[in-house]
């Protein structure tokens, strides 16, 4: 069905396609969800800076939500530098905004994920050793 999109158009369509029919995590407000898609596909490259998004209208009927929803997560975006308002052109990728963003997520990831993954290992008794190979696996500096 997205066979003739380009790559980057292809991921976006594929995650459109699977959150249309209400695939979304009752536990978290899906604003914020969407926010986080939003703020993957600007770290990931797929909307590099200065690139407009999808209007409100567009995203909100894609995706099958309330476009005040989809407005919310464009205003946290915006409330956080990271998009403007053009008036009349739509939303836009701001300058500086994969940096601020890969910056602002590191230390989210070092803050709150890691602790949580130190504290899940410790629960398993995973070898710190067996860890690290895995991980070295994973991002291919290890072994194979």
């Amino acid at each position: 069905m997205a066979a003739g999109l380009s790559w980057p158009l292809r991921r976006r369509f594929t995650y459109i396609w699977e959150h249309s029919l209400n695939n979304w995590n009752d536990s978290v407000p899906i604003y914020k969800q969407l926010e986080a898609q939003l703020v993957s596909w600007i770290l990931n490259g797929e909307y590099a800076e200065g690139e407009a998004l999808p209007s409100v209208r567009k995203l909100s009927v894609e995706l099958n939500i309330n476009h005040l929803t989809v407005a919310k997560a464009f205003d946290a975006l915006v409330h956080n530098s990271i998009i403007e308002k053009r008036r009349g052109l739509g939303m836009f990728v701001l300058s500086g905004a994969r940096e601020k963003l890969a910056d602002s997520e590191k230390q989210k990831f070092l803050d709150q994920e890691l602790p949580q993954f130190v504290n899940r290992m410790r629960d398993l008794e995973l070898d710190l050793n067996a860890v690290l190979e895995k991980i070295q696996q994973e991002v291919g500096g290890g072994n194979e």
